[in-house]
């Protein structure tokens, strides 16, 4: 007979540490990137119909570029988070899992900073 709390049988059987706050930051970076997707469809409709200098011009303007880099990190961070997730629930081998994990957070911090960088340069170009 096991006279053990519910509270003691659950102890150790899985990780409580951050899942809430990965689950809250998933529904953050989603609610942000409604507004900023619908601005970003906006920016596609007006890259559609311009040239190159106007476009350059729109997007040097400081809202376009706050909202652009904006964009940008909440894109690549909820992308990330959500591969993350992919790669848990399907890689079974522990190590590789981890390894996974961080290719992806790598892969991704480094194109977001290409990406603002592109951005910023070009900010410079008017």
């Amino acid at each position: 007979m096991d006279y053990r709390t519910p509270l003691a049988k659950a102890r150790g059987l899985g990780s409580a540490k951050a899942g809430t706050a990965h689950w809250w930051m998933q529904r953050v970076t989603a609610a942000a990137l409604i507004p900023l997707s619908l601005w970003w469809l906006t920016f596609i409709g007006h890259l559609l119909k311009s040239s190159y200098p106007q476009t350059v011009v729109w997007l040097s303007k400081p809202l376009n570029s706050v909202l652009m880099i904006a964009w940008i990190l909440a894109v690549f961070y909820h992308a990330g988070l959500g591969l993350q997730v992919v790669i848990e629930d399907y890689v079974h081998t522990e190590w590789l899992k981890i390894v996974s994990v961080w290719i992806v957070k790598l892969v991704f911090v480094l194109l977001a900073l290409v990406a603002v960088m592109a951005i910023f340069n070009i900010g410079k170009m008017v």
